[in-house]
């Protein structure tokens, strides 16, 4: 989580790929935890927008790394104070499972995470928030967490975007004219509707106070900790095999041309 050496916001999405190909070989099943000093993801949905590249144009200029992710969701910016969690897991044998399961379980672990602050962790939309979804999680009416999949043949990614620390009314407003440049002469149906008083951080939200990004992390590590044995975190050690920087680098450039905005 404290590497932020790497200015290409997707190398982490490039690791992540990486990563469930080798879950889906006999890999160990991971929970990878990160940060981006100053990035702003878009959705696949909000690269077609007709101002796209201009929006895309503009927050470059104003010092944001930009990516088109490969997973669900729309837009969403990447700073220090945002948490992102890929829980990186096996496809059930035999059957199909549905997607809002695989939700579920990054669900449950945030709730957990978040136990001990005495806040009730809702979920379902929040309207006005930016990246909306049915798993959109929230506290009192307040979302700082949204929740997108990406799925392969033998294995998945379930990823979270955590607001924990700052402000999420001005991270609301960013997206908001993110969508004043993208969707211009598009109608409010085709994308997002962002208001600047549907979301929020933890630090807003909760007591944790302004260390809330880290008082939430080693929360997340405990309850991943506590689900499991020591004979099995031992055998997830010996399976682990990180890839090289070349090998994610490689990645990355498949990720940017599949996933370009098209001009």
């Amino acid at each position: 989580m404290n590497d932020i050496s790497q200015q290409d916001v997707l190398y982490s999405f490039a690791l992540d790929e990486l990563l469930c190909r080798r879950k889906g070989q006999g890999g160990p099943s991971i929970c990878h935890i990160w940060r981006h000093p100053r990035a702003f993801v878009m959705g696949l949905r909000d690269s077609r927008l007709p101002g796209a590249g201009d929006a895309q144009h503009w927050l470059e200029t104003n010092g944001y790394a930009t990516a088109v992710r490969n997973s669900g969701g729309a837009a969403v910016p990447l700073d220090l104070g945002v948490i992102n969690i890929s829980l990186i897991l096996p496809k059930a044998s035999g059957r199909s499972s549905h997607f809002h399961q695989d939700f579920e379980k990054m669900y449950e672990l945030i709730r957990n995470a978040l136990q001990e602050s005495g806040c009730l962790v809702d979920k379902g939309e929040i309207k006005g928030a930016y990246c909306p979804g049915d798993f959109d999680l929230s506290i009192n009416g307040l979302k700082f967490c949204g929740i997108a999949q990406r799925r392969q043949t033998n294995a998945y990614i379930v990823q979270a975007f955590v607001v924990a620390e700052g402000s999420g009314k001005e991270r609301a407003q960013l997206v908001r004219s993110f969508y004043d440049r993208a969707a211009i002469g598009e109608g409010p149906f085709n994308h997002p509707v962002v208001t600047d008083d549907r979301t929020a951080s933890l630090e807003e939200l909760t007591g944790l106070g302004p260390g809330a990004g880290r008082l939430f992390v080693d929360a997340v590590k405990r309850v991943v900790l506590m689900q499991e044995t020591e004979e099995a975190l031992r055998e997830a050690e010996i399976q682990l095999c990180l890839p090289a920087s070349e090998q994610i680098l490689d990645m990355v450039n498949v990720l940017r041309k599949r996933y370009a905005i098209q001009s």
